[in-house]
């Protein structure tokens, strides 16, 4: 990172010195103002994954604009990121669930037609989607550890934010009917539906032209289903999310062009931050989740969110500003 740069993050801070910019009193800031419109969700993926991305999360809380996060209950540092959680109480929590590249929460004995004799998930997303539509015992089985994910979770005492999955999984109709039953069940009818804008991310950036045209397609159809289905139940989402097809190039920059392009009064951007040692040396991919945690405690998106107005949010609060406005509107 060059010095100019660094000299402009920390006069972007300095700025907002006052409130301290964190997610946490810019939260308070909008719950106290009710004129603000554009709300957006900042939320952290992969919750229990590390221990580099828990702390990267906290920090994230404390010292940027995450507001919220999604714990994988099977993550090697689920324990930890359970405690950080409740030593934060302000910081939401959902849950993460894991379906493909991951550990089960049940052994292999319980559902071997799902993962190895280690407990992991394929690392296929799309053979496992097709065994999981097709196969009656993957289903019966896929139902018994998303139960056995909705269950641990719940045993942590951790109020539930909202339900989002691993790659997306959680869009997959069997997967996706199964978390709709769990979630009425543990009390979080608040779901994340990953539809996104082509227009806006090409005009962003046109590299993966092929993905960002498919993707868009794809999540697109099972998008319009969800929505069907979670708002006859009486679930809360994002009208916007944004992530997905700049996945694995989330930065500073498209956090900012996100905030001057926001048009929905609800949206959600997520992450997924890491933070290492200076003298670590990263692969692309730990280099990666490090500019996605700078991205999380820019001064310069702290301040573009000042000055924009955007209020930053949660699922729990999307949803109870939803339930104020109809039963004023039933007045």
């Amino acid at each position: 990172m060059s010095r100019e740069i660094q000299a402009s993050k920390s006069q972007a801070s300095a700025a907002l010195a006052e409130s301290r910019g964190s997610a946490r009193s810019l939260l308070n800031e909008a719950r106290n103002d009710q004129r603000v419109r554009r709300r957006l969700i900042v939320n952290a993926d992969d919750f229990g994954a590390s221990r580099e991305v828990n702390e990267a999360i906290i920090r994230a809380f404390n010292e940027g604009v995450l507001t919220s996060a999604s714990l994988m209950v099977t993550g090697a540092a689920f324990e930890q990121a359970v405690m950080l959680a409740k030593q934060n109480p302000g910081l939401a929590v959902g849950i993460h669930l894991v379906t493909v590249v991951g550990k089960s929460a049940l052994a292999h004995s319980e559902i071997p037609s799902l993962v190895d004799k280690q407990s992991n998930f394929s690392n296929n997303p799309t053979a496992a989607g097709l065994r999981y539509y097709f196969s009656p015992r993957a289903r019966r089985e896929l139902r018994k550890e998303l139960a056995a994910q909705f269950e641990k979770f719940h045993s942590t005492g951790l109020p539930l934010s909202h339900i989002d999955g691993h790659l997306h999984l959680h869009v997959h109709p069997v997967i996706f009917n199964i978390a709709l039953e769990l979630g009425a069940k543990y009390g979080a009818r608040r779901m994340r539906v990953p539809t996104e804008e082509r227009r806006l991310a090409l005009e962003f950036d046109r590299r993966d032209l092929l993905r960002k045209t498919v993707h868009p397609m794809l999540f697109g159809g099972l998008g319009v289903y969800m929505k069907r289905k979670l708002s006859a139940r009486g679930f809360t989402f994002p009208e916007r999310v944004y992530g997905n097809l700049q996945s694995g190039r989330m930065s500073e920059q498209y956090f900012l062009y996100v905030l001057d392009t926001l048009s929905a009064d609800t949206s959600e951007i997520y992450f997924h931050p890491a933070s290492y040692s200076n003298d670590k040396l990263l692969t692309a991919d730990e280099r990666q989740a490090s500019i996605e945690f700078e991205a999380l405690t820019s001064g310069l998106v702290k301040q573009r969110i000042n000055e924009l107005g955007v209020a930053l949010t949660t699922y729990s609060e999307i949803e109870h500003e939803l339930e104020s406005e109809r039963s004023e509107y039933r007045l």
